[in-house]
């Protein structure tokens, strides 16, 4: 998995299979800010989603395996990921505990 893929060489970056996973995990981190834009927007006030739950701890997994996985095994990337995992994790449950296991509409009030 940290071979180079080859057919990814035109971008001039050295792309392994452990980079792609460790830039969705970035995306997906990332994005989840988008999520959370969006479904404030539709609201008319600040929400978060349950989607933003989620794609933080995909995105936050993907992000520390890369640094626990690929030939970077970079302990500072491992501690900046590790947290906020379990934090998006436990935030998560209580969601789920506190909502039910359907989300709600974010457009309607408490």
């Amino acid at each position: 998995m940290n071979q180079e893929i080859v057919w990814l060489g035109f971008t001039g970056l050295h792309v392994t299979p452990w980079k792609l996973i460790g830039y969705t995990g970035a995306a997906l981190f990332g994005g989840r800010w988008l999520v959370q834009f969006l479904a404030s927007r539709r609201a008319g006030r600040p929400v978060i989603p349950r989607l933003f739950w989620y794609m933080s701890v995909v995105g936050s997994l993907m992000t520390l395996s890369y640094f626990l996985f690929s030939a970077k095994r970079d302990s500072v990337g491992v501690l900046q990921n590790l947290f906020p995992a379990f934090t998006a994790a436990y935030s998560l449950w209580l969601d789920i505990r506190n909502r039910g296991a359907r989300p709600r509409d974010p457009a309607t009030p408490d």
